[in-house]
């Protein structure tokens, strides 16, 4: 080799090198970007995920407050052997200040007083309502009952703050009233517990009276009409289309169209559903059936896409055989390739209904944004579901609306999980190699 071919070979494996050099270089710069990025989402979904459950957790405890009520005929206002619909008469707000100004003989002011009474929350009455109703013997004596905090009160005993120290306090109760919680503190008046109301109430004006029952009923309402709905006419659609159909023009429009409306948003649906169901068929507003039939819009093409993918992975050697062996193409679908296939659809079906247990704006459309305290009974009883719960609570100013926003996006987010996984584990448990 001449010493030019030796120059012109140096050269080129010198060029080769730094072309090496700088591949490599970017190749380690786009596993850092990659390793970076996984690592910032990883961060600031943990981030979420602890602000979300730091301020919801409180929600799940309430402070109580002992006090000894009288509960004597004259004090209620009602006769000796009360029936039940003069019991509901009882003046029971009356008995309950008078505990609280017997607790603190030293208030005499008016605004004092009403700072006093604000101590407690105005569900107490009913709580007496309730003793009374189970126990009349209780009528004539002296008892000591628990009764719920105001939230203010509530979320102070619970941060578990100085009480001694007002002004280190972030909390509307006025000084008077910290130095009454501070008294009821050392004599031991309060108890923090496990808040069952938050899981038994509908939704109400007072934050420690708010509860989710209502929108987990309009949830499960909604969810069942969406999959009564879109279970059997997606999976229908998707076997025709899959096993039937004739490859034509008009089926290319149909697969095309199904696509886009896979993508399109959700709140057109809701303006179909108000348009069309509660405007021209004049369906109830804001019940479970309409928002299940919104909802169960929004999720056929989810459902119809999972399921014909779930159907074209099974063998065609399994369409073969059963027609060898003499059977008919309907028998064929719903003997053999359905049941391989249905681990596939459940698994999409149950993802689209994930979807749609956290859609918003398509039932904020047709009305599911009312204030709904009674507990839906029937799909067609007025009622709101949990997403729409948290959009209204978010917009309240109140500390403790807050925490039970959190609070109310955690069991959200539970309901979410639990879901996926038991389409994971649907998957897993049916799913057959071939």
């Amino acid at each position: 080799m001449s010493a030019l071919e030796k120059t012109s070979s140096s050269a080129t494996t010198e060029r080769v090198k730094a072309s090496l050099t700088k591949r490599y270089a970017a190749e380690k710069r786009f596993k850092f970007y990659g390793i970076f990025a996984i690592s910032a989402s990883i961060a600031f979904l943990f981030i979420l995920l602890a602000s979300i459950v730091s301020k919801g957790l409180p929600a799940f405890t309430q402070t109580y407050v002992k006090l000894d009520v009288s509960l004597t005929a004259d004090a209620l206002g009602i006769p000796e052997n009360a029936t039940r619909d003069e019991l509901r008469k009882a003046n029971f707000s009356g008995v309950i200040k008078s505990s609280m100004r017997e607790r603190f003989p030293d208030v005499k002011k008016r605004k004092e007083k009403k700072e006093l009474y604000g101590l407690i929350s105005t569900g107490a009455q009913y709580d007496l309502f309730d003793l009374l109703i189970e126990n009349p013997a209780v009528i004539g004596t002296d008892v000591s009952m628990w009764f719920m905090a105001d939230d203010e009160l509530s979320a102070v005993i619970k941060s578990k703050a100085d009480l001694t120290n007002p002004d280190s306090l972030v909390t509307r109760l006025s000084d008077n009233q910290i130095a009454w919680a501070k008294d009821m503190q050392d004599a031991g008046e309060f108890d923090v517990r496990f808040n069952s109301t938050f899981f038994e109430n509908g939704d109400s004006r007072e934050p420690e009276l708010a509860g989710i029952r209502a929108a987990l009923m309009g949830s499960a309402f909604t969810l069942l009409i969406t999959f009564a709905l879109s279970f059997p006419i997606a999976v229908a659609a998707a076997i025709y289309l899959e096993e039937f159909a004739p490859q034509n023009r008009w089926t290319d429009i149909v697969e095309v169209n199904i696509n886009n409306l896979a993508a399109v948003p959700s709140i057109v649906f809701g303006l179909l559903g108000l348009a069309v169901f509660i405007n021209f068929f004049h369906l109830p507003r804001s019940a479970p059936v309409v928002g299940g039939i919104v909802l169960s819009l929004m999720t056929l093409p989810t459902i119809i896409i999972s399921s014909r993918a779930a159907l074209k992975a099974v063998p065609p050697s399994i369409r073969e055989a059963a027609r060898g062996l003499g059977a008919s193409p309907l028998q064929v679908v719903t003997h053999h390739v359905l049941p391989l296939a249905m681990p596939g659809i459940l698994t999409g079906t149950i993802i689209g209904l994930a979807q749609a247990l956290g859609e918003t704006a398509p039932l904020l459309m047709i009305g599911m944004v009312a204030f709904i305290v009674d507990i839906p009974a029937s799909v067609t009883d007025a009622a709101t579901v949990l997403p729409v719960q948290v959009f209204l609570w978010a917009d309240s100013p109140e500390r403790a609306f807050m925490e039970k926003t959190s609070a109310a996006i955690m069991v959200l987010l539970v309901f979410l999980i639990l879901m996926n996984a038991i389409a994971v584990l649907l998957r897993k448990r049916f799913e057959r190699r071939w």
